[in-house]
């Protein structure tokens, strides 16, 4: 190896590569038909998820939901369990994605009440497939709601029943007792308006409301309840609830802030190697998840084939899919290892457009081996090279779906008060978090009539419970305070002044 390899690689990380590579000409199935093979796939455990899942998990797009006349969607699901892959991604939102699925399962014995059902194999795993409807009952129309739903229905539990029915049932609304669902996801979180209806009724669910959001309707699917009137078999049909967003990271962080019961277990974010030049996951919303022990999921990894010759469009159709395996210029293997090294990511979906016998063709064997990683197993430098990389791809304005780049905020809501304690004057601050720029954040600086008094570290805010500062002031004057926002390169950004009234 020479001197620039043995700069860029550890010894232990080039052996595994080596082995890789290796293995990418002779990997076999992991699991199939019971029987147990050399090769184990690296798994993350996700969160309070209680699943430990492989760092590829499938995508319900690409040739899953936009078939290619020559390309088989089922064969795909196929190779993908008989590699080792445990987590399968699909949509209500996916045209017949999710009947995919279903022919493939009725293949491997997946069907709950039909002869040879394979519970063992179902168990082993994780089955998420979305609703982009954000009611359970009634509902509003608002500019900024979402509200597609792609011949599903009309409320959130006429698309939980339809996934159930195109993949373990008839298709047309019968499903197996027994068939469940590892999680759903409210699909592309994009507004507050959004949110709104979502949370409608989370708080006070009352079954005689003229509306009810998707959340609490959900809540009663996961738990066999009837709180809000819409599950009258109390069935259970969902283990898990979460929520995805492609596009505003300060939206999805008050998705969690707003969950004060600690429903939502998973979140599915965008996220690859142009993330910075954007309103970016990685430094905003991802830490907050990972906080909150959510389980959380990649996707985009590819911007959805904008990284190669796609248009940076929402797809439209078969003849958008991409089926080859990277570029020269952008290796996929490293748009996989970026995804996968983002501080919080458990796995990344991709959709897979072409399998094939040649190893090196084939979509999937490519990027499930790419992503035999560990979360650390790149610095930051590795990663500022990727990125390098990406820029190569449309000059990295591939992320079509994401909010545009912002720079470090100040905090939010800063409030200055004070009371008396044990005959002391206290000046009482707190705010909410600061949004990052394309850097961390790394503390909060606290200054009062143009001096420092104080600092606060940043922490991924979990709720909204506030950040807070006390100070003892020893006099009875007004003060005023301002708060900077410090990052890690240094850079500031800072509140306007808050008075503290005299006394």
């Amino acid at each position: 190896m020479n001197d620039f390899m043995k700069k860029k690689y550890s010894r232990r990380r080039f052996i595994k590569n080596v082995a890789l590579t290796t293995a990418g000409l002779s990997l076999g199935p992991y699991i199939h038909l019971g029987k147990a093979h050399a090769f184990v796939p690296v798994k993350r455990s996700m969160g309070r998820l209680n699943f430990e899942a492989t760092t590829l998990g499938l995508g319900g797009q690409a040739s899953l939901q936009w078939t290619p006349s020559d390309e088989d969607p089922v064969k795909i699901i196929l190779k993908a369990l008989d590699s080792g892959i445990n987590y399968y991604d699909t949509s209500n939102f996916y045209d017949g994605s999710q009947l995919n699925y279903g022919k493939a399962f009725r293949k491997l014995h997946l069907i709950p009440e039909q002869p040879g059902y394979n519970e063992r194999l179902r168990r082993s795993i994780f089955l998420t497939s979305k609703t982009c409807l954000r009611f359970g009952k009634g509902g509003w129309q608002k500019q900024g709601l979402i509200s597609a739903t792609n011949g599903s229905g009309k409320h959130a539990a006429d698309d939980l029943r339809r996934t159930l029915s195109q993949i373990f049932g008839d298709g047309q609304g019968g499903y197996p007792k027994g068939a469940y669902l590892d999680m759903i996801l409210m699909h592309m979180v994009t507004s507050v308006e959004d949110m709104d209806a979502l949370y409608e009724g989370y708080n006070h669910t009352d079954p005689k409301a003229e509306t009810i959001g998707t959340l609490a309707t959900l809540i009663d699917f996961r738990d066999g309840t009837n709180v809000t009137g819409l599950n009258p078999k109390e069935e259970k049909l969902v283990r898990h609830i979460g929520f995805s967003g492609h596009a505003s990271p300060a939206v999805m962080m008050e998705m969690i802030h707003r969950d004060t019961r600690g429903v939502l277990d998973g979140m599915l974010v965008a996220m690859n190697a142009n993330d910075r030049n954007y309103f970016n996951m990685q430094y905003n919303v991802i830490p907050v998840a990972e906080a909150n022990n959510m389980g959380v999921i990649a996707m985009k990894v590819f911007a959805d084939g904008a990284m190669y010759d796609k248009p940076a469009v929402w797809t439209r159709g078969a003849h958008m899919v991409n089926r080859r395996v990277g570029s020269e210029k952008l290796p996929s293997k490293k748009l996989v290892e970026y995804s996968l090294t983002t501080p919080g990511i458990h796995t990344a979906i991709i959709g897979i457009g072409h399998i094939d016998d040649d190893p090196a063709a084939c979509q999937l064997k490519q990027n499930f081996l790419a992503a035999q990683i560990n979360p650390s197993d790149l610095s930051v430098s590795d990663r500022r090279e990727i990125e390098g990389l990406a820029l190569n791809a449309k000059e990295g304005q591939t992320n079509y779906f994401q909010v545009e780049k912002q720079s470090l905020g100040a905090v939010r809501h800063l409030s200055v008060a004070q009371e008396m304690d044990d005959r002391k004057r206290m000046a009482d601050l707190n705010w909410q978090t600061a949004y990052a720029g394309d850097e961390p954040i790394v503390r909060y600086e606290i200054w009062r009539d143009n001096m420092k008094v104080g600092q606060v570290a940043h922490k991924p805010q979990v709720s909204r419970t506030p950040f807070v500062f006390k100070e003892a002031l020893s006099d009875t004057a007004a003060h005023h305070y301002k708060i900077l926002t410090v990052d890690a390169v240094g850079r500031t950004a800072e509140t306007e002044d808050a008075l503290l009234s005299e006394i």
